[in-house]
């Protein structure tokens, strides 16, 4: 998990100076999101992998992981909110370059990637290869 999480944050660090990040209303956010998107995917791949999961336990780890990220990266969003008007800062964040910026761009990709793994870690949410549905007699 180390890894995709600071492959996430190198990623969009690397998309944020290099310029390619585009600066319209809904391109950027969007940017981001498809960027935090892969990884979450592959947390749960990661996961589903290393634990052997049958096709049910894919489905649930890729789910979970998801649905973790999306909720990580939600309250990251909420935090960012509340701290935005005490930085007094002339319009957007993303358009002052303020170090915040890729402060914050690298702790979304941490927390995200946390918030994904964490709730693989809640018993009950995936399948384990035990309990996996056999066939047979």
């Amino acid at each position: 998990m180390k890894t995709i999480a600071l492959l996430s944050a190198a990623a969009l660090l690397l998309v944020e100076l290099s310029g390619a990040m585009p600066r319209s209303s809904v391109g950027g956010p969007l940017t981001i999101m498809l960027i935090m998107f892969i990884a979450m995917l592959a947390v749960g791949i990661h996961e589903a992998w290393t634990k052997k999961r049958g096709p049910l336990g894919w489905i649930a780890s890729i789910v979970a992981s998801v649905i973790g990220g999306f909720v990580a990266a939600s309250l990251v969003g909420v935090v960012m909110d509340m701290i935005g008007p005490h930085l007094h800062l002339n319009g957007s964040l993303a358009s002052s370059q303020h170090p915040l910026l890729y402060i914050s761009l690298a702790g979304m990709a941490i927390l995200t990637v946390l918030g994904s793994w964490i709730t693989l870690q809640i018993p009950g949410w995936v399948l384990k290869p035990s309990e996996a549905p056999h066939s047979g007699a």
